[in-house]
């Protein structure tokens, strides 16, 4: 349970443990400095991503301004611009059928269901204030780029066909269970888009350096078969996460250009990120070319399972204690986005403020504490 020191009655102190990692370092973005002192990059950017699947929640808020925060520190301590990239996961499932025919399940993306410019709408309405205002405040700049955008450019095409020939060796990274990493190339027919969620009849048929073909089932319009080349064939290429991630890394390994990428996760990705590296290493990269990585905390309930507005919306998970339904949809905030990014911006004040309280978890009341007490601020821990 979470002791707290009570400075008065309506200011909240958190009191973390030391653990390994932050008795080894200063500040938490010194886990960093490995990487840019080996680098020397000319600037950094901190890639942080998150499904375009409905509103946000403080989980993906707190990632997102801890970001921001530790850009503007770490281009403080090496004197290097930096700039963060938001990833917007529009390929993250829409709707998921079973055909009763096979039993295979079928998925539309939020790309294919919505389109592009309904997909460019939900991000200018509940992402992008939220990021100018970081940005303004912090003076650090940004970028989006959508998961359609990232699929279709040059170099991640490049990129996944050069790792083909190689998945063999990253596929029991990638997919440990069963060893069959799910590659999916919705139907292209006008307005369908649907493709097999588990890529059970997904196989590639011919590949080179310069493109590869690429043959599936549709739900509706039977066998069918695309192309995935460089400059865009007529194939959508849509990768399961733990791929995806393999792809993605994949293509900005190489500090030769003089950027140096930083992932930034949330913590339940501890554990993913292990089997990504094996899938990076399997393919070629050395330890010292894997992509530096910084593990923000993880907002959890009170049996210590990650705070999922999912579980909680479909009744299979009771609303935490000490939790306000604005954790669940930063839209229900009480105040306007600027207010609500000045409250975030304090409360990662405190979680930057000693490497103990960054590299650690916070109940979902401790956070909802955090955010609303007149006076939060750190003490040292005993």
């Amino acid at each position: 349970m979470e002791q707290f020191e009570r400075a008065r009655p309506d200011s909240y102190y958190p009191v973390s443990p030391n653990t390994v990692l932050a008795n080894a370092l200063s500040h938490a973005p010194d886990v960093l400095t490995p990487r840019v002192l080996d680098a020397a990059p000319e600037r950094i950017v901190f890639v942080v991503g998150t499904q375009i699947n409905g509103a946000p929640h403080i989980g993906t808020s707190l990632v997102q301004s801890l970001t921001f925060a530790t850009a503007t520190r770490v281009r403080e301590k090496f004197g290097v611009p930096v700039e963060v990239r938001f990833a917007a996961l529009d390929n993250a499932p829409h709707t998921v059928v079973t055909d009763h025919l096979t039993g295979h399940r079928y998925m539309r993306t939020y790309a294919h269901a919505l389109g592009a410019q309904a997909i460019a709408e939900q991000i200018d309405a509940l992402y992008r204030p939220f990021f100018a205002a970081l940005s303004e405040r912090l003076a650090v700049p940004y970028v989006v780029e959508t998961y359609s955008q990232q699929q279709a450019a040059k170099h991640y095409r490049r990129t996944w066909l050069r790792v083909l020939p190689q998945m063999d060796a990253a596929r029991w990274w990638l997919a440990p269970s069963a060893g069959v990493a799910h590659l999916r190339v919705p139907c292209p027919e006008s307005g369908c888009g649907w493709s097999e969620k588990y890529a059970q009849r997904t196989r590639v048929r011919d590949n080179s350096h310069d493109r590869a073909i690429v043959t599936a089932e549709c739900l509706h319009h039977g066998a069918y078969e695309v192309t995935i080349a460089p400059d865009g064939g007529d194939g959508y290429l849509d990768l399961a996460t733990l791929y995806r991630n393999l792809v993605k890394e994949l293509s900005v390994s190489d500090t030769h250009g003089g950027t140096l990428h930083v992932m930034v996760k949330g913590g339940d990705w501890v554990f993913g990120s292990q089997l990504v590296d094996g899938a990076l290493q399997a393919v070629g990269l050395t330890r010292q070319q894997l992509p530096a990585r910084l593990f923000c905390p993880q907002i959890v309930t009170d049996t210590g399972a990650k705070l999922s507005k999912s579980l909680i919306r479909e009744g299979r998970a009771p609303l935490p204690e000490g939790a306000a339904p604005w954790m669940l949809d930063t839209r229900e905030w009480p105040g306007t986005v600027a207010d609500y990014v000045e409250h975030l911006l304090g409360m990662t004040e405190v979680v930057l403020s000693d490497p103990r309280h960054f590299f650690r978890s916070y109940s979902a009341g401790e956070v909802g504490r955090m955010m609303t007490a007149p006076a939060a601020r750190s003490v040292p821990a005993p």
